[in-house]
C-alpha cells in the first residue's frame, strides 16, 4: 500500500513541528549538562576547600 502523499503546506507543517520539537529536546539536553557542569564546579571547589 502506497502512503497518501503530502501537499506541500503538509510537509511544511510537519517540518516546523519537528524542528520545535528538536529544540525542545536540544534545550533540555543544555539544561542538563548545565547541571551537571555546575555539580562538578562545585565538587571541585569543596575538594579544594578541604585539601587547603
Amino acid at each position: 500500500m502506497r502512503p497518501k502523499t503530502q501537499t506541500f503546506e503538509q510537509l511544511v507543517k510537519q517540518n516546523k513541528q519537528e524542528l520545535w520539537e528538536d529544540e525542545r529536546r536540544l534545550n533540555q539536553i543544555e539544561v542538563r549538562l548545565e547541571k551537571k557542569r555546575e555539580k562538578l564546579v562545585s565538587a571541585k571547589q569543596q575538594k579544594r576547600l578541604i585539601h587547603d
